[in-house]
Protein backbone atom coordinates (compact mmCIF):
# COMPACT_ATOMS: atom_id res chain seq x y z
CA UNK A 1 0.00 0.00 0.00
CA UNK A 2 1.46 3.31 -1.10
CA UNK A 3 0.33 5.27 1.98
CA UNK A 4 2.02 2.80 4.26
CA UNK A 5 5.24 2.73 2.25
CA UNK A 6 5.38 6.53 2.37
CA UNK A 7 4.82 6.55 6.13
CA UNK A 8 7.58 4.02 6.74
CA UNK A 9 9.96 5.91 4.45
CA UNK A 10 9.19 9.17 6.26
CA UNK A 11 9.96 7.61 9.63
CA UNK A 12 13.24 6.17 8.35
CA UNK A 13 14.19 9.58 6.97
CA UNK A 14 13.46 11.16 10.36
CA UNK A 15 15.27 8.61 12.51
CA UNK A 16 17.55 11.33 13.87
CA UNK A 17 14.56 13.43 14.98
CA UNK A 18 13.13 10.34 16.66
CA UNK A 19 16.40 9.78 18.50
CA UNK A 20 16.57 13.37 19.70
CA UNK A 21 12.98 13.33 20.96
CA UNK A 22 13.35 10.04 22.81
CA UNK A 23 16.69 11.03 24.34
CA UNK A 24 15.40 14.48 25.37
CA UNK A 25 12.51 12.98 27.33
CA UNK A 26 14.89 10.44 28.88
CA UNK A 27 17.10 13.27 30.14
CA UNK A 28 14.11 15.23 31.50
CA UNK A 29 13.42 12.21 33.76
CA UNK A 30 10.17 13.73 35.03
CA UNK A 31 7.95 12.06 37.61
CA UNK A 32 4.19 11.70 37.16
CA UNK A 33 2.18 14.96 37.17
CA UNK A 34 5.43 16.93 36.78
CA UNK A 35 6.22 16.06 33.12
CA UNK A 36 6.22 19.74 32.09
CA UNK A 37 9.29 19.75 29.81
CA UNK A 38 8.23 16.48 28.16
CA UNK A 39 4.69 17.67 27.45
CA UNK A 40 5.83 21.08 26.18
CA UNK A 41 8.23 19.52 23.70
CA UNK A 42 5.70 17.02 22.37
CA UNK A 43 2.93 19.60 22.08
CA UNK A 44 5.21 22.02 20.22
CA UNK A 45 6.19 19.34 17.70
CA UNK A 46 2.59 18.28 17.12
CA UNK A 47 1.45 21.89 16.67
CA UNK A 48 4.23 22.48 14.14
CA UNK A 49 2.80 19.63 12.05
CA UNK A 50 -0.77 20.83 11.95
CA UNK A 51 -2.36 19.35 15.05
CA UNK A 52 -4.83 21.32 17.13
CA UNK A 53 -3.51 20.88 20.66
CA UNK A 54 -5.65 21.05 23.79
CA UNK A 55 -3.71 21.46 27.01
CA UNK A 56 -4.87 20.74 30.56
CA UNK A 57 -7.49 18.05 29.77
CA UNK A 58 -9.42 17.03 32.91
CA UNK A 59 -7.19 19.36 34.91
CA UNK A 60 -3.90 17.64 34.01
CA UNK A 61 -1.35 20.38 33.44
CA UNK A 62 1.06 17.93 31.80
CA UNK A 63 -1.55 16.15 29.70
CA UNK A 64 -2.72 17.00 26.18
CA UNK A 65 -5.07 15.97 23.39
CA UNK A 66 -3.90 16.76 19.85
CA UNK A 67 -6.22 16.28 16.87
CA UNK A 68 -5.92 16.35 13.09
CA UNK A 69 -8.18 15.33 10.19
CA UNK A 70 -11.96 15.26 9.71
CA UNK A 71 -14.76 12.71 9.61
CA UNK A 72 -14.70 9.06 10.59
CA UNK A 73 -13.19 6.81 11.75
CA UNK A 74 -11.62 8.39 14.82
CA UNK A 75 -8.41 6.64 15.85
CA UNK A 76 -6.67 7.50 19.12
CA UNK A 77 -3.05 6.86 20.07
CA UNK A 78 -2.31 7.34 23.76
CA UNK A 79 0.70 6.74 25.95
CA UNK A 80 2.66 7.76 29.03
CA UNK A 81 6.00 9.57 29.48
CA UNK A 82 6.72 9.64 33.23
CA UNK A 83 9.85 8.40 34.97
CA UNK A 84 10.39 6.67 38.32
CA UNK A 85 12.02 7.82 41.56
CA UNK A 86 15.65 7.05 42.48
CA UNK A 87 16.55 5.35 39.22
CA UNK A 88 18.78 7.89 37.53
CA UNK A 89 21.06 5.85 35.24
CA UNK A 90 23.56 6.73 32.52
CA UNK A 91 22.50 5.20 29.25
CA UNK A 92 24.99 2.98 27.44
CA UNK A 93 26.72 2.00 30.70
CA UNK A 94 26.34 -1.67 31.68
CA UNK A 95 26.78 -1.04 35.42
CA UNK A 96 25.13 1.12 38.05
CA UNK A 97 26.06 4.71 37.22
CA UNK A 98 23.76 7.53 38.28
CA UNK A 99 23.44 10.71 36.23
CA UNK A 100 22.41 12.67 39.34
CA UNK A 101 22.68 10.91 42.68
CA UNK A 102 19.28 9.97 44.07
CA UNK A 103 17.38 11.61 41.24
CA UNK A 104 14.43 10.22 39.28
CA UNK A 105 15.05 8.53 35.97
CA UNK A 106 13.48 6.49 33.20
CA UNK A 107 13.90 2.84 34.13
CA UNK A 108 11.12 1.35 32.03
CA UNK A 109 11.22 3.29 28.81
CA UNK A 110 8.26 5.66 28.78
CA UNK A 111 10.49 8.17 26.98
CA UNK A 112 10.54 5.79 23.99
CA UNK A 113 6.76 5.30 24.27
CA UNK A 114 6.32 9.03 23.82
CA UNK A 115 8.71 9.29 20.89
CA UNK A 116 6.99 6.38 19.10
CA UNK A 117 3.58 8.03 19.56
CA UNK A 118 4.64 11.49 18.42
CA UNK A 119 6.75 10.30 15.48
CA UNK A 120 3.90 8.09 14.23
CA UNK A 121 1.44 10.96 14.66
CA UNK A 122 3.56 13.37 12.63
CA UNK A 123 4.04 10.80 9.87
CA UNK A 124 0.31 10.04 9.81
CA UNK A 125 -0.71 13.70 9.68
CA UNK A 126 1.38 14.18 6.56
CA UNK A 127 0.13 10.98 4.94
CA UNK A 128 -3.52 11.76 5.70
CA UNK A 129 -3.22 15.15 4.02
CA UNK A 130 -1.14 13.94 1.06
CA UNK A 131 -3.27 10.88 0.34
CA UNK A 132 -6.62 12.45 1.17
CA UNK A 133 -7.41 9.81 3.78
CA UNK A 134 -10.68 10.37 5.68
CA UNK A 135 -10.84 10.24 9.43
CA UNK A 136 -9.46 11.92 12.52
CA UNK A 137 -6.39 11.14 14.58
CA UNK A 138 -6.36 11.92 18.31
CA UNK A 139 -3.06 11.89 20.20
CA UNK A 140 -3.56 11.69 23.96
CA UNK A 141 -0.69 12.43 26.34
CA UNK A 142 -1.30 10.57 29.61
CA UNK A 143 0.58 11.78 32.71
CA UNK A 144 1.45 9.75 35.80
CA UNK A 145 0.96 6.20 34.54
CA UNK A 146 3.27 4.92 37.28
CA UNK A 147 0.73 6.22 39.79
CA UNK A 148 -2.21 4.91 37.69
CA UNK A 149 -3.76 8.34 37.43
CA UNK A 150 -4.79 10.07 34.22
CA UNK A 151 -6.69 7.95 31.70
CA UNK A 152 -9.65 7.08 33.96
CA UNK A 153 -10.23 10.84 34.21
CA UNK A 154 -10.01 11.22 30.42
CA UNK A 155 -12.53 8.41 29.91
CA UNK A 156 -14.82 9.82 32.60
CA UNK A 157 -14.73 13.26 31.00
CA UNK A 158 -15.57 12.11 27.48
CA UNK A 159 -12.25 12.30 25.65
CA UNK A 160 -12.75 8.79 24.24
CA UNK A 161 -16.52 9.03 23.60
CA UNK A 162 -16.17 9.43 19.83
CA UNK A 163 -13.12 7.20 19.39
CA UNK A 164 -13.57 4.08 17.22
CA UNK A 165 -10.23 2.37 17.93
CA UNK A 166 -7.48 3.17 20.44
CA UNK A 167 -3.81 2.16 20.19
CA UNK A 168 -1.29 2.05 23.02
CA UNK A 169 2.45 1.81 22.27
CA UNK A 170 4.62 0.41 25.05
CA UNK A 171 8.26 -0.56 25.21
CA UNK A 172 9.25 -4.17 25.81
CA UNK A 173 12.00 -6.57 24.79
CA UNK A 174 9.97 -8.08 21.94
CA UNK A 175 7.93 -7.04 18.88
CA UNK A 176 4.44 -8.33 19.54
CA UNK A 177 0.73 -7.69 19.96
CA UNK A 178 -1.52 -9.65 22.29
CA UNK A 179 -5.23 -9.95 22.98
CA UNK A 180 -7.41 -10.78 25.94
CA UNK A 181 -7.19 -9.70 29.57
CA UNK A 182 -3.54 -8.83 30.04
CA UNK A 183 -3.20 -6.66 33.19
CA UNK A 184 -5.02 -6.26 36.49
CA UNK A 185 -7.38 -3.75 38.01
CA UNK A 186 -6.05 -1.65 40.87
CA UNK A 187 -7.00 0.94 43.45
CA UNK A 188 -4.48 3.43 44.81
CA UNK A 189 -5.46 4.73 48.26
CA UNK A 190 -3.95 6.83 51.03
CA UNK A 191 -4.77 5.83 54.63
CA UNK A 192 -4.20 8.81 56.95
CA UNK A 193 -4.22 8.31 60.73
CA UNK A 194 -4.79 11.08 63.27
CA UNK A 195 -3.75 10.85 66.92
CA UNK A 196 -2.70 13.13 69.77
CA UNK A 197 0.90 14.37 70.24
CA UNK A 198 2.66 14.14 73.59
CA UNK A 199 6.15 13.90 75.02
CA UNK A 200 7.14 10.31 74.31
CA UNK A 201 9.05 9.97 77.58
CA UNK A 202 7.66 12.49 80.06
CA UNK A 203 3.93 12.00 79.38
CA UNK A 204 3.26 9.24 76.81
CA UNK A 205 -0.09 8.51 78.51
CA UNK A 206 -1.36 11.85 77.15
CA UNK A 207 -0.73 10.79 73.56
CA UNK A 208 -2.53 8.68 71.00
CA UNK A 209 0.06 7.28 68.63
CA UNK A 210 -0.90 7.54 64.96
CA UNK A 211 2.16 5.47 64.05
CA UNK A 212 0.91 2.63 66.26
CA UNK A 213 -2.35 2.71 64.32
CA UNK A 214 -0.52 2.58 60.98
CA UNK A 215 1.66 -0.34 62.12
CA UNK A 216 -1.29 -2.30 63.51
CA UNK A 217 -3.20 -1.89 60.25
CA UNK A 218 -0.12 -3.10 58.38
CA UNK A 219 0.16 -6.17 60.63
CA UNK A 220 -3.53 -6.95 60.24
CA UNK A 221 -3.30 -6.84 56.44
CA UNK A 222 -0.16 -8.98 56.53
CA UNK A 223 -2.17 -11.61 58.40
CA UNK A 224 -5.03 -11.23 55.91
CA UNK A 225 -2.75 -12.22 53.02
CA UNK A 226 -3.19 -15.88 54.05
CA UNK A 227 -6.90 -15.60 53.29
CA UNK A 228 -6.76 -13.72 49.99
CA UNK A 229 -7.99 -15.36 46.83
CA UNK A 230 -5.39 -16.23 44.18
CA UNK A 231 -4.78 -13.31 41.85
CA UNK A 232 -5.15 -10.60 44.50
CA UNK A 233 -2.22 -8.58 45.79
CA UNK A 234 -1.50 -5.48 47.84
CA UNK A 235 1.57 -3.43 48.69
CA UNK A 236 2.36 -0.13 50.36
CA UNK A 237 4.84 2.54 51.37
CA UNK A 238 4.77 4.70 54.49
CA UNK A 239 4.49 8.31 53.33
CA UNK A 240 4.52 9.92 56.80
CA UNK A 241 5.71 8.23 59.97
CA UNK A 242 6.16 11.07 62.43
CA UNK A 243 8.69 13.83 62.97
CA UNK A 244 11.06 12.79 65.76
CA UNK A 245 11.26 9.95 68.31
CA UNK A 246 10.52 12.02 71.41
CA UNK A 247 7.19 13.29 70.05
CA UNK A 248 4.34 10.81 69.72
CA UNK A 249 3.20 11.10 66.08
CA UNK A 250 -0.11 12.89 65.68
CA UNK A 251 -0.40 12.16 61.95
CA UNK A 252 0.87 9.29 59.84
CA UNK A 253 -0.04 7.93 56.43
CA UNK A 254 0.51 4.94 54.17
CA UNK A 255 -0.08 4.67 50.43
CA UNK A 256 -1.57 1.34 49.40
CA UNK A 257 -2.17 -0.40 46.07
CA UNK A 258 -4.85 -3.11 45.90
CA UNK A 259 -4.85 -5.27 42.75
CA UNK A 260 -7.08 -7.95 41.33
CA UNK A 261 -8.05 -9.56 38.01
CA UNK A 262 -11.36 -7.68 37.69
CA UNK A 263 -12.70 -4.27 38.64
CA UNK A 264 -15.09 -5.97 41.07
CA UNK A 265 -12.32 -7.90 42.83
CA UNK A 266 -10.45 -4.89 44.22
CA UNK A 267 -13.37 -3.31 46.10
CA UNK A 268 -13.60 -6.11 48.74
CA UNK A 269 -9.83 -5.89 49.28
CA UNK A 270 -10.11 -2.15 49.86
CA UNK A 271 -13.02 -2.73 52.24
CA UNK A 272 -10.98 -5.26 54.22
CA UNK A 273 -8.20 -2.69 54.51
CA UNK A 274 -10.72 -0.20 55.88
CA UNK A 275 -11.82 -2.74 58.49
CA UNK A 276 -8.20 -3.30 59.53
CA UNK A 277 -7.73 0.46 59.86
CA UNK A 278 -10.89 0.70 61.98
CA UNK A 279 -9.60 -2.05 64.25
CA UNK A 280 -6.23 -0.34 64.59
CA UNK A 281 -7.96 2.87 65.59
CA UNK A 282 -10.09 1.09 68.19
CA UNK A 283 -6.89 -0.24 69.75
CA UNK A 284 -5.05 3.09 69.73
CA UNK A 285 -7.76 5.70 70.18
CA UNK A 286 -6.89 7.24 66.82
CA UNK A 287 -9.04 8.10 63.82
CA UNK A 288 -8.39 7.61 60.12
CA UNK A 289 -9.52 8.78 56.72
CA UNK A 290 -9.01 7.43 53.19
CA UNK A 291 -8.22 9.31 50.02
CA UNK A 292 -8.57 7.43 46.75
CA UNK A 293 -5.78 8.52 44.42
CA UNK A 294 -6.76 6.36 41.49
CA UNK A 295 -8.77 3.35 40.41
CA UNK A 296 -8.20 1.49 37.14
CA UNK A 297 -9.85 -1.37 35.29
CA UNK A 298 -7.87 -4.35 33.98
CA UNK A 299 -6.40 -3.99 30.50
CA UNK A 300 -8.44 -5.72 27.78
CA UNK A 301 -6.82 -5.98 24.34
CA UNK A 302 -9.09 -6.55 21.36
CA UNK A 303 -8.49 -9.64 19.21
CA UNK A 304 -9.14 -7.94 15.85
CA UNK A 305 -6.98 -4.90 16.62
CA UNK A 306 -4.18 -7.20 17.79
CA UNK A 307 -4.31 -9.10 14.50
CA UNK A 308 -4.10 -5.88 12.46
CA UNK A 309 -1.14 -4.71 14.55
CA UNK A 310 0.62 -8.04 14.22
CA UNK A 311 0.20 -8.08 10.44
CA UNK A 312 2.05 -4.75 10.39
CA UNK A 313 4.72 -6.10 12.73
CA UNK A 314 5.27 -9.02 10.36
CA UNK A 315 5.61 -6.60 7.44
CA UNK A 316 8.12 -4.39 9.29
CA UNK A 317 10.19 -7.17 10.86
CA UNK A 318 12.57 -7.18 13.78
CA UNK A 319 15.36 -4.59 13.77
CA UNK A 320 18.75 -5.98 12.80
CA UNK A 321 20.99 -5.92 15.85
CA UNK A 322 24.73 -5.40 15.51
CA UNK A 323 27.35 -7.47 17.30
CA UNK A 324 28.11 -4.46 19.51
CA UNK A 325 24.44 -4.12 20.51
CA UNK A 326 24.21 -7.82 21.33
CA UNK A 327 27.42 -7.59 23.38
CA UNK A 328 26.09 -4.62 25.36
CA UNK A 329 22.81 -6.44 26.01
CA UNK A 330 24.61 -9.50 27.37
CA UNK A 331 26.92 -7.41 29.56
CA UNK A 332 23.90 -5.61 30.96
CA UNK A 333 22.06 -8.86 31.60
CA UNK A 334 25.11 -10.17 33.44
CA UNK A 335 25.36 -7.02 35.57
CA UNK A 336 21.69 -7.40 36.53
CA UNK A 337 22.17 -11.07 37.40
CA UNK A 338 19.89 -12.27 34.60
CA UNK A 339 20.19 -14.78 31.79
CA UNK A 340 22.65 -13.63 29.12
CA UNK A 341 20.40 -14.28 26.12
CA UNK A 342 21.09 -11.05 24.26
CA UNK A 343 18.47 -9.32 22.08
CA UNK A 344 15.64 -11.24 20.47
CA UNK A 345 16.37 -12.01 16.81
CA UNK A 346 12.81 -12.26 15.47
CA UNK A 347 9.28 -11.01 16.00
CA UNK A 348 7.03 -12.93 18.38
CA UNK A 349 4.47 -15.14 16.60
CA UNK A 350 0.81 -14.25 16.96
CA UNK A 351 -0.89 -16.53 19.47
CA UNK A 352 -4.01 -17.04 21.55
CA UNK A 353 -5.25 -14.98 24.48
CA UNK A 354 -2.51 -13.61 26.72
CA UNK A 355 -1.95 -14.70 30.31
CA UNK A 356 -3.04 -11.96 32.71
CA UNK A 357 -0.14 -10.51 34.73
CA UNK A 358 -0.31 -8.76 38.11
CA UNK A 359 0.90 -5.38 36.86
CA UNK A 360 -1.61 -2.62 36.07
CA UNK A 361 -1.82 0.30 33.66
CA UNK A 362 -4.28 3.17 33.75
CA UNK A 363 -5.09 2.60 30.06
CA UNK A 364 -7.34 -0.23 31.24
CA UNK A 365 -10.30 2.15 31.45
CA UNK A 366 -9.82 3.08 27.79
CA UNK A 367 -9.90 -0.59 26.82
CA UNK A 368 -13.42 -1.09 28.20
CA UNK A 369 -14.70 2.07 26.55
CA UNK A 370 -13.43 1.39 23.01
CA UNK A 371 -11.60 -1.46 21.24
CA UNK A 372 -7.91 -1.14 22.09
CA UNK A 373 -4.71 -2.71 20.85
CA UNK A 374 -1.16 -2.50 22.17
CA UNK A 375 2.04 -2.34 20.17
CA UNK A 376 4.80 -3.98 22.20
CA UNK A 377 7.96 -2.74 20.52
CA UNK A 378 11.50 -4.12 21.06
CA UNK A 379 13.43 -1.20 22.53
CA UNK A 380 14.88 -2.67 25.71
CA UNK A 381 17.00 -5.63 26.75
CA UNK A 382 15.32 -8.98 27.58
CA UNK A 383 15.21 -10.40 31.13
CA UNK A 384 15.64 -7.03 32.87
CA UNK A 385 13.12 -6.02 35.57
CA UNK A 386 11.36 -2.70 35.04
CA UNK A 387 11.78 -0.09 37.80
CA UNK A 388 15.40 -1.18 38.22
CA UNK A 389 18.47 0.79 37.13
CA UNK A 390 19.38 -1.82 34.51
CA UNK A 391 16.16 -1.15 32.60
CA UNK A 392 17.34 2.43 32.05
CA UNK A 393 20.79 1.59 30.72
CA UNK A 394 19.76 1.01 27.09
CA UNK A 395 17.24 3.81 26.70
CA UNK A 396 19.49 6.25 24.82
CA UNK A 397 21.29 3.60 22.76
CA UNK A 398 20.61 2.33 19.23
CA UNK A 399 18.66 -0.54 20.80
CA UNK A 400 15.99 1.91 21.96
CA UNK A 401 16.18 4.03 18.81
CA UNK A 402 15.80 1.12 16.40
CA UNK A 403 13.12 -0.63 18.42
CA UNK A 404 11.16 2.55 19.07
CA UNK A 405 11.20 3.50 15.39
CA UNK A 406 9.87 0.03 14.55
CA UNK A 407 7.08 0.66 17.05
CA UNK A 408 6.23 3.98 15.39
CA UNK A 409 5.98 2.19 12.04
CA UNK A 410 3.63 -0.42 13.51
CA UNK A 411 1.41 2.34 14.88
CA UNK A 412 1.37 4.22 11.58
CA UNK A 413 0.66 1.10 9.55
CA UNK A 414 -2.20 0.05 11.82
CA UNK A 415 -3.86 3.48 11.66
CA UNK A 416 -3.58 3.52 7.87
CA UNK A 417 -5.20 0.07 7.68
CA UNK A 418 -8.19 1.34 9.68
CA UNK A 419 -8.46 4.54 7.62
CA UNK A 420 -8.36 2.64 4.33
CA UNK A 421 -10.41 -0.50 5.12
CA UNK A 422 -13.85 0.19 6.66
CA UNK A 423 -14.57 -3.54 6.95
CA UNK A 424 -11.83 -3.80 9.59
CA UNK A 425 -13.74 -1.42 11.81
CA UNK A 426 -16.90 -3.51 11.58
CA UNK A 427 -14.95 -6.65 12.48
CA UNK A 428 -13.41 -4.80 15.40
CA UNK A 429 -16.77 -3.62 16.71
CA UNK A 430 -18.00 -7.22 16.61
CA UNK A 431 -15.03 -8.67 18.50
CA UNK A 432 -15.21 -5.87 21.09
CA UNK A 433 -18.92 -6.45 21.65
CA UNK A 434 -18.23 -10.15 22.15
CA UNK A 435 -15.40 -9.55 24.64
CA UNK A 436 -17.36 -7.01 26.72
CA UNK A 437 -20.77 -8.69 26.64
CA UNK A 438 -22.54 -8.40 29.99
CA UNK A 439 -20.01 -5.94 31.43
CA UNK A 440 -21.01 -2.39 32.34
CA UNK A 441 -18.08 -0.02 32.63
CA UNK A 442 -18.27 2.33 35.63
CA UNK A 443 -15.23 4.42 36.64
CA UNK A 444 -13.59 3.44 39.92
CA UNK A 445 -12.76 7.09 40.62
CA UNK A 446 -15.36 9.49 41.99
CA UNK A 447 -17.30 11.50 39.42
CA UNK A 448 -16.22 14.80 41.02
CA UNK A 449 -12.66 13.75 41.88
CA UNK A 450 -9.89 16.16 40.84
CA UNK A 451 -6.41 14.95 39.83
CA UNK A 452 -3.54 15.20 42.35
CA UNK A 453 -1.79 18.22 40.83
CA UNK A 454 0.94 18.41 43.48
CA UNK A 455 1.99 14.76 43.19
CA UNK A 456 5.82 14.51 43.00
CA UNK A 457 6.22 18.30 42.81
CA UNK A 458 8.55 18.58 45.79
CA UNK A 459 10.81 15.79 44.52
CA UNK A 460 11.13 17.28 41.04
CA UNK A 461 11.77 20.77 42.42
CA UNK A 462 14.58 19.32 44.54
CA UNK A 463 16.32 17.43 41.73
CA UNK A 464 15.47 19.39 38.56
CA UNK A 465 18.24 22.03 38.89
CA UNK A 466 20.95 19.34 38.95
CA UNK A 467 19.23 17.34 36.21
CA UNK A 468 19.02 20.36 33.89
CA UNK A 469 22.78 20.28 33.43
CA UNK A 470 22.33 16.96 31.59
CA UNK A 471 19.52 17.98 29.23
CA UNK A 472 20.21 17.48 25.51
CA UNK A 473 20.76 20.81 23.72
CA UNK A 474 19.69 19.66 20.25
CA UNK A 475 15.97 20.01 19.47
CA UNK A 476 14.25 17.36 17.33
CA UNK A 477 13.19 18.58 13.87
CA UNK A 478 10.83 16.38 11.88
CA UNK A 479 10.84 17.23 8.18
CA UNK A 480 7.96 17.71 5.79
CA UNK A 481 6.57 14.75 3.89
CA UNK A 482 8.39 14.40 0.58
Amino acid sequence: MRAKRRAFAYLDANAEAFRRLSDAIFCFGELGMQEHRSAELMCALLAEHGFEVERNPSGFATGFVATTGTGRPVIAIHTEYDANPTNSQRSGVAERSEIVEGAPGHCEGHNVNAAAMVAAAIALAGIMRAEGLPGRLKIVGAPAEEQLVSRPYFVRDGYFDEVDVALHPHILDRFDSEHGLIQCAAMSVDFVFHGQPAHASAAPWDGRDALDALVLMDVALAQHREHMRPGLSMHRVVTAGGDQPNVIPARTSAWWYFRGPTAESVAPLFEQARKCAEGACLMTGCTFETRIRAGVWPVLLDRTVARVIHDNIAEIGMPEWTAAEQDFARRLQKAAGKGKDGLKPAITPFKGPAAQIMASNDCGDVSWKVPMGRVWFPANVPNLPFHHWAAGAALCTPIAHKGGLAGAKALAGTVIDYLCHPALLEQTKASFAEATAGVRYVPLIELDQAPPADLNRETMERFRPAMEAHYRPERPQFGSLA
